[in-house]
């Protein structure tokens, strides 16, 4: 990491340049910009979006390192750089780390190295925190400063466009910002947290009262509140940054907090983990239950000081607006 301060200080209204606002992060990102009224250049896949008020879309193919940025990076200040080939959990590609390489690592470092020849002052990527590793053990929390130790070719990918954007930030007077989410949740979110929303909301039995680990978890108000003070901040040029909600808690809590929160009894109850163990195997979910029941926290320490952050919503309170959306839509498919 580079410590020295951005000697380029970023607009009061800065011109943001996004991409993959059609993910789950990257959609309220832009919603957050078009909120403050800060002009956006979006760049989509997706023709035919109704425009919004402020906002240039720019249509792309597949996020290639032969696209031409020039017409795009006009007049812009900040890019917030979100899209990107996502983790796969049942990867077909016949060479899954040469496929994440070409969109995580040559197609950004494309992207980046053309701002930086446009005069944009600072590069916001949106890493991941399995650049660190895929657990942390004894309660040791990851920080921004561990050794990287990515065990999958998604994180691989990751790590290769932190550390070539870090060098260009080197050589060039343009900024970059690193933020690694953890699990990100929030209204409409799918995968884990959705199937923790499906099986609390049809009041399930699930045995997991006295598992014993920590996740780290991150609202998706809370990242995106950090990434718009990413924006300007000074403090924040060439650092790498960690962001959860700042409460750990165990999956029995996690399931216990969102029983409150979607007014349901709790249905959490204890049971020998070395026997769900053996189940898991037996069905062939061992892998899975080790996710489930494994630890993964974050330290923010260093993201609340160096930026003067605080995450804005709690975690009972982003549990309950994400409780009322998914039960919003999925009115019909439970009682009680």
């Amino acid at each position: 990491m580079l410590d020295d301060a951005s000697l380029h200080p970023v607009l009061d209204t800065p011109t943001i340049l996004l991409t993959g606002s059609t993910g789950f992060v990257g959609r309220s990102v832009l919603n957050a910009l078009v909120g403050v009224k800060y002009p956006v250049v979006n760049v989509t896949r997706k023709n035919g979006v109704p425009p919004v008020p402020g906002v240039q879309d720019f249509i792309i193919g597949s996020l290639t390192d032969e696209i031409d940025w020039k017409v795009p990076l006009s007049g812009v200040d900040v890019v917030i750089h979100s899209a990107g080939r996502a983790h796969v959990m049942n990867e077909t590609h016949s060479n899954p780390l040469q496929a994440f390489r070409e969109v995580n690592v040559d197609a950004t470092l494309k992207l980046a190295q053309q701002a930086a020849d446009a005069g944009v002052k600072r590069f916001i990527f949106i890493s991941s925190i399995k650049v660190n590793g895929e657990e942390t053990r004894a309660h040791r929390a990851f920080t921004a400063h561990d050794v990287p130790a990515p065990l999958d070719d998604y994180g691989v990918s990751k790590l290769e466009a932190e550390q070539a954007l870090l060098a260009l930030a080197g050589r060039t007077s343009m900024d970059v910002v690193i933020i690694r989410p953890v699990l990100v949740y929030g209204p409409g979110v799918k995968a884990n947290f959705e199937r923790m929303l499906s099986v609390v909301n049809k009041k399930l039995p699930l045995p997991f009262r006295t598992i014993d680990n920590r996740r780290s978890l991150v609202f998706i108000d809370n990242l995106v509140d950090l990434i718009c003070v990413c924006i300007k901040h000074p403090a924040a040029a060439n650092q790498v940054f960690l962001v959860s909600d700042d409460n750990d808690l165990s999956i029995g809590q996690i399931l216990e907090k969102l029983a409150v929160a979607m007014n349901k009894p709790s249905c959490v109850f204890s049971f020998p983990y070395f026997l769900l163990n053996a189940a898991a195997s037996l069905v062939g979910k061992k892998e899975f239950l080790q996710r489930l029941c494994g630890s993964l926290q974050v330290d923010i320490t260093d993201t609340r000081k160096r930026l003067g952050w605080t995450p804005p919503v709690s975690v009972e309170e982003a549990f309950a607006i994400t409780a009322r959306h998914y039960q919003a839509q999925h009115s019909g498919s439970s009682h009680g």
